[in-house]
């Protein structure tokens, strides 16, 4: 079994928008309303919105394939693309998405790594994310990695305010 990471181009718009549609729902369909979800994912992932944050040279994209299939893949912004103001020091790590498939293979210890790669080579001081609350496995991963919650915010599920914790890894 072979994996891969590589940058994401407008050329795979159509895929970065199914991988994104449906991992995000095949997470978080069981602990939301099906109006909140369609809500959301109809408005997240649209071509329009997928090719603004592609064209952002603050933002970055990243397939991981798994045995030639993409399995998964990340965001990360930096400057103004982050989504809350961090900082220039710091590198936002916005998704790490795996279809459920493929979880368990180490993908998102790849991606990860990715993300510090990506950091330290733009001289980044720390990375940031935010993680819903409720997501126990995201969670336990990013503490398992050394990353910290220092504080919160909102995150709207269709009309349902939630929150995220955010959390934060100083580099070394």
């Amino acid at each position: 079994m072979s994996s891969k990471i590589e940058k994401c181009t407008f050329e795979d718009l159509k895929t970065l928008q199914k991988i994104s549609y449906d991992t995000f729902d095949e997470t978080f369909r069981d602990q939301n309303t099906e109006e909140n979800m369609r809500t959301y994912l109809n408005n997240a992932f649209t071509e329009e919105k997928l090719t603004a944050e592609l064209r952002n040279p603050s933002s970055q994209f990243f397939f991981v394939y798994h045995n030639d299939a993409v399995a998964g893949y990340l965001k990360v912004n930096t400057g103004d693309a982050q989504t809350e103001e961090m900082g220039k020091e710091a590198l936002e790590l916005e998704r790490i998405y795996i279809s459920r498939n493929f979880q368990k293979l180490g993908l998102g210890k790849q991606l990860l790594d990715k993300t510090f790669e990506i950091a330290r080579s733009s001289g980044k001081e720390k990375i940031w994310l935010g993680v819903w609350e409720k997501n126990e496995n995201a969670l336990d991963f990013y503490r398992r990695k050394g990353f910290i919650q220092t504080g919160a915010h909102s995150f709207y599920m269709g009309d349902e305010e939630q929150t995220d914790l955010i959390m934060e890894k100083t580099l070394n």
